[in-house]
Parts: C-alpha cells; sequence; structure tokens
C-alpha cells in the first residue's frame, strides 16, 4: 500500500492540502487545474458572486459534463468521421507535396 501525502493546491487563490497516494498525484494536479480554470471562468464572467455559489454552479456544470459524455451526449461517431475527412485532407496535401519532389 502507498503512503499517502498532502498535496498543497490552490483553486481559486485559495490555499488547500489534499490527502494523495504518490500514484495519483498527477491526475490530482490536472483535476484541481480543471476545477480551477472552471471556478475562475464563472468568477470572472461576472455572473454569480461569492466562493460557495461559485463553487455551486462549477459542480454542477462538471457533473452536467459527465452525465452527457456517459450518456452518449458526445457524437463519436461524428467526432470519427471529422478526424477521417481530415485524415484525407492531410493526406491529399502530402500526395501533392511528394509530386513536387
Amino acid at each position: 500500500m502507498s503512503d499517502v501525502k498532502g498535496v498543497e493546491v490552490n483553486i481559486m487563490g485559495r490555499e488547500f492540502t489534499i490527502a494523495c497516494p504518490p500514484e495519483e498525484r498527477e491526475g490530482l494536479l490536472n483535476a484541481v487545474n480543471y476545477l480551477d480554470k472552471k471556478m475562475c471562468d464563472i468568477r470572472d464572467s461576472g455572473k454569480i458572486v461569492g466562493a460557495e455559489r461559485i463553487a455551486m454552479m462549477a459542480a454542477l456544470n462538471l457533473a452536467h459534463e459527465l452525465l452527457t459524455t456517459r450518456s452518449g451526449g458526445v457524437d463519436i461517431g461524428g467526432m470519427k468521421g471529422k478526424v477521417a475527412r481530415m485524415q484525407s485532407m492531410v493526406d491529399g496535401a502530402l500526395a501533392e507535396q511528394n509530386k513536387l519532389f
């Protein structure tokens, strides 16, 4: 079992110490950075005031993103189609460039 250590993080200008195993540190820091950006975006919009309300709105937004992704709200087929079209465009451009040499 790994040793759990305190990781110092900063969310919207406030310092927190969060217990975290070393192997999960990078994931925690990514989550903290994502949450901090969401909260700062909400704060900077000027529509919501107060850290508690900003945190609540960020939590609701993140829950919505998660549930949309889980329920298939992300159009994977559409994304695959776009990637395939972009790949074709790149292949075409490379083929044209190869003709020059």
